[in-house]
């Protein structure tokens, strides 16, 4: 039921409180007149609370145990009642971002950004004034939904938690594990990639991140003008290269700028530095 003062009404959905936290903080100082009426941690709820409460946005996350975002967001726009805007929370990399852009539905990277939200909130509240009373639930949004959902399982499916997805052309953002959470790295700022028998450690000024993609399967999705490999288990960063010096016995070193870690060039790849 609609709020009798006409101020718009929201449904967050997020498996995870802090990020539902977020989310709500943040609409608040971008968006003061929308309120947000209730919460859901998975599909099947926010599908029931939609129902019923009839929101005129959902801002829904796409990964979540059980019934996916996806999965609730088809169900949703098909209610009978429905005729509010639906809003992704996603932490897809670029190539599932290119599938949203093209479509007619809207989303926020995580994590989200005050700006980036202030430029939806705007978005979504053009489109719902341009709803006519009335007008046919579902229709339009069905058919972008179906057609949003058929091009991320053909390109999407396959990116789980910390790994890296396949495409055309080199790689620009990598999809991360940090602790417990899931962060987007923009490639330019990666010093380096070290992999050891099960994860690869992706290294930023800032941050230690983690991907289960080994680096013989980065290679080929780097720009190689912008990464080398210096040994099996090392790609690195040349924008980020200080020096390279020689040990005692011959062997090459890299020094990244800024950071302590000194990087072995094993002798298959010394050819790099010949003048080092």
């Amino acid at each position: 039921m609609k709020a009798a003062s006409g101020r718009l009404r929201a449904l967050v959905v997020d498996d995870e409180r802090l990020l539902r936290e977020q989310l709500k903080t943040r609409l608040a100082d971008v968006w003061p007149d929308l309120d947000v009426i209730d919460e859901a941690r998975d599909g099947q709820e926010a599908l029931d609370k939609a129902e019923r409460l009839q929101p005129d946005v959902v801002f829904l996350d796409i990964r979540m145990p059980g019934m996916t975002g996806l999965e609730a967001a088809r169900e949703i726009v098909a209610l009978p009642s429905w005729n509010g805007e639906i809003v992704f929370v996603t932490a897809y990399d670029e190539y599932a971002i290119a599938a949203f852009e093209q479509g007619a539905l809207d989303y926020l990277l995580k994590p989200v950004e005050p700006q980036r939200l202030a430029q939806t909130a705007q978005r979504v509240q053009a489109r719902l004034q341009a709803k006519r009373p009335g007008a046919a639930a579902g229709g339009a949004d069905q058919a972008a939904v179906d057609a949003l959902l058929a091009k991320l399982m053909r390109i999407g499916q396959g990116i789980d938690r910390g790994s890296v997805p396949q495409g055309e052309g080199p790689l620009r953002w990598i999809q991360c594990s940090v602790g417990s959470t899931t962060r987007l790295i923009d490639v330019k700022d990666v010093l380096f990639f070290r992999s050891d028998e099960k994860y690869t450690r992706v290294q930023t000024r800032q941050l230690e991140a983690f991907i289960r993609t080994p680096i013989r399967e980065l290679v080929p999705r780097l720009d190689g003008q912008q990464f080398w490999q210096i040994h099996r288990s090392t790609l690195v960063n040349l924008a980020a290269i200080s020096r390279v010096t020689r040990d005692d016995s011959g062997r090459q070193k890299v020094h990244i700028e800024g950071h302590p870690e000194v990087l072995e060039v094993s002798r298959s790849f010394a050819h790099l530095f010949r003048s080092a």
